[in-house]
């Protein structure tokens, strides 16, 4: 049975109002919205709704899960197994088809891109992102790799007052990013780097050929019928945001995760390429940070670095600490993360996949966490 609970109140919050004064300037599209194609609008739905109890879940503590999410601002919160919806609740006057602001899940859209035009033949991910990048050539940015980029190790220039907000109010922010220094060498320094990743923008263009927004939409967006999700674009319109900006909704983030929870098969076609879903979230990319892949976050145990940790090379914030983000939940869960408690969580496992969205409180904060997606499979689950 599939449940849609609307709480009537109006959505409250501006996209980032609630967030420090550098994260104001969010674009969400200098350009017209792009129009889903007509046959990602009329696509069958893959998604068929069940009941919880015959997918293995204890309905009671399902609903509980989903009175703690809306306790949390949630403006949706979506479970499925297997290609089927067990719940799906919507507050604040959300709905399954208005598409929000998702922050940094954006990058996890921007990695399985690149992985996609690897699978094409168009890059590496060893290659020297110099290759698409010919700004950085015969300078220290030179060695730096597309994993590099991938893993949030390339050792590019970071600062806060630069990553928050001369990037957000640059009105070309691909070619702000590009255009910044290389700070340690690559592999050296873990830092989750806005601008850094930005920088596969032009990676995705300069391989592909296609401006990248369009080939999300053709190659992923469509593919999977995400019938009203978009990547945005900056005031110039020349790039592509890449770091955050997509809008989406919990139905169509639940079809993106159950692409990863299908080892990259959907409808009977290998839609991203065999192993790169081992490549992205099978293991940590580096040594630095147990918790990341390559752009998205992982469960694996060991040094867990938070997203504002310093970038001190000697004795990086939190290396010392030997945690998961979900103690005790499986190792193999990973997440696509946002800015405000943006969640889309998969247990390849079982083949369950949890999506939480929701506003930004005033500080920025939220306290809706990785942990708490986890609780659907350590604790609803209660039949694999």
């Amino acid at each position: 049975m599939r449940r849609r609970l609307a709480a009537g109140v109006a959505f409250g919050l501006l996209l980032l109002a609630g967030c420090s004064k550098e994260m104001a300037a969010e674009n969400t599209g200098a350009t017209p919205s792009p129009q889903p194609s007509p046959s990602a609008a009329a696509s069958p739905e893959p998604d068929d709704a069940a009941n919880p109890a015959d997918l293995g879940f204890d309905p009671g503590r399902l609903d509980e899960l989903a009175a703690e999410a809306e306790r949390a601002g949630s403006t949706c919160f979506l479970v499925a197994r297997k290609g089927q919806v067990v719940g799906e609740w919507y507050w604040q006057g959300s709905s399954a088809t208005a598409p929000r602001e998702v922050f940094s899940v954006t990058k996890s859209v921007t990695s399985t891109l690149v992985g996609i035009a690897e699978g094409d033949g168009n890059l590496s991910i060893d290659d020297p992102a110099s290759t698409y990048i010919p700004e950085w050539r015969g300078t220290d940015s030179e060695a730096v790799t597309v994993r590099n980029l991938l893993s949030n190790d390339s050792g590019r220039e970071w600062t806060r007052e630069g990553d928050y907000g001369q990037l957000l109010q640059a009105p070309d922010r691909s070619a702000y990013a590009v255009g910044l220094g290389q700070q340690h060498p690559p592999g050296s320094v873990w830092v989750y780097n806005n601008s850094a990743i930005q920088t596969l923008d032009r990676v995705i263009r300069a391989a592909t050929g296609e401006e990248t927004a369009a080939y999300a939409q053709e190659r992923l967006f469509d593919p999977l019928g995400m019938a009203h999700t978009r990547m945005t674009a900056d005031a110039s319109g020349r790039s592509t945001n890449s770091f955050f900006g997509l809008q989406s909704t919990c139905p169509d983030l639940a079809r993106f995760g159950r692409l990863f929870a299908q080892q990259g098969q959907w409808e009977g076609a290998q839609l991203l390429p065999a192993g790169w879903v081992e490549k992205a979230v099978g293991a940590s990319s580096q040594k630095l940070n147990a918790a990341y892949g390559l752009l998205w976050w992982l469960n694996r145990e060991g040094p867990v670095r938070a997203p504002l940790d310093e970038s001190d090379p000697d004795l990086p914030p939190g290396v010392t600490d030997v945690r998961q983000l979900a103690p005790g939940a499986p190792a193999d869960l990973f997440a696509a993360q946002g800015f405000g408690g943006q969640v889309v969580l998969v247990d390849p496992a079982t083949e369950t996949v949890v999506v939480r969205l929701g506003n930004p409180t005033r500080d920025g904060r939220s306290s809706y966490k990785f942990r708490d997606a986890a609780r659907v499979v350590t604790w609803a689950l209660v039949r694999p």
